[in-house]
């Protein structure tokens, strides 16, 4: 494996001694994908073979837009693992549907930021009345789809590719639908005597 400039790489991959920076890439990104991995046990060697083979897609398609500020194989390894953790987490969402986070949303569930014991009582009651206070308005103002995405993404942390997906939508679609969810639910705290701020504060303070 010979070492290559920026330019070199560009050439090398756009010219007739492709196939030849295509292997040296890969293994390349392979070695650096297994030290980047390497606290995953799950990770299999295929995954990693995997994960390569669509970052090396993605850059290929994407040559146009290095713009030489760092090495070529720096950039390219910053594909390779937002490619890989892209993927982890489509995988860890991949077994629950949107439909069982919405109802356990609409039953018992207690979100994250309050099963901390931290808070003093009278600060878990204040947390616990403004989440209810939050859960109707959610369940009165926002449609049944600014609803399933707003849960799925804001509330339960499922990644916006994946709720795009499930949804039958791109991320700019979605993302639009959660600012209009956001700019509801704002409107009708404030219309309720409560901010965004007021709200978000009683989570955080200790």
């Amino acid at each position: 494996m010979r070492d290559r400039t920026n330019e070199e790489w560009l050439e090398d991959l756009r010219g007739p001694h492709r196939d030849e920076a295509l292997a040296d890439l890969r293994a390349i990104l392979t070695h650096g994908l297994r030290h980047a991995l390497s606290s995953r046990s799950r990770v299999r060697d295929e995954d990693i073979e995997d994960f390569v083979q669509e970052a090396l897609l993605r850059i290929l398609n994407a040559l146009d837009t290095f713009r030489g500020e760092s090495r070529f194989t720096t950039w390219a390894h910053k594909i390779a693992v937002r490619v890989a953790f892209t993927e982890l987490r489509r995988r860890r969402w991949q077994d629950v549907s949107l439909d069982a986070l919405l109802a356990s949303y609409e039953g018992d569930f207690t979100p994250t930021f309050m099963a901390d014991r931290a808070a003093s009582a009278d600060q878990q009651a204040l947390q616990r009345m403004l989440w209810e206070r939050v859960r109707r308005i959610i369940q009165e103002e926002l449609t049944e789809r600014q609803r399933r995405a707003l849960v799925a993404v804001v509330i339960h942390g499922m990644p916006l590719e994946e709720v795009a997906r499930r949804m039958d939508t791109n991320r700019n679609a979605l993302y639009k639908l959660l600012h209009d969810a956001r700019k509801r639910l704002k409107e009708r705290l404030l219309a309720e005597g409560l901010s965004a701020q007021e709200v978000l504060r009683a989570f955080e303070e200790r």
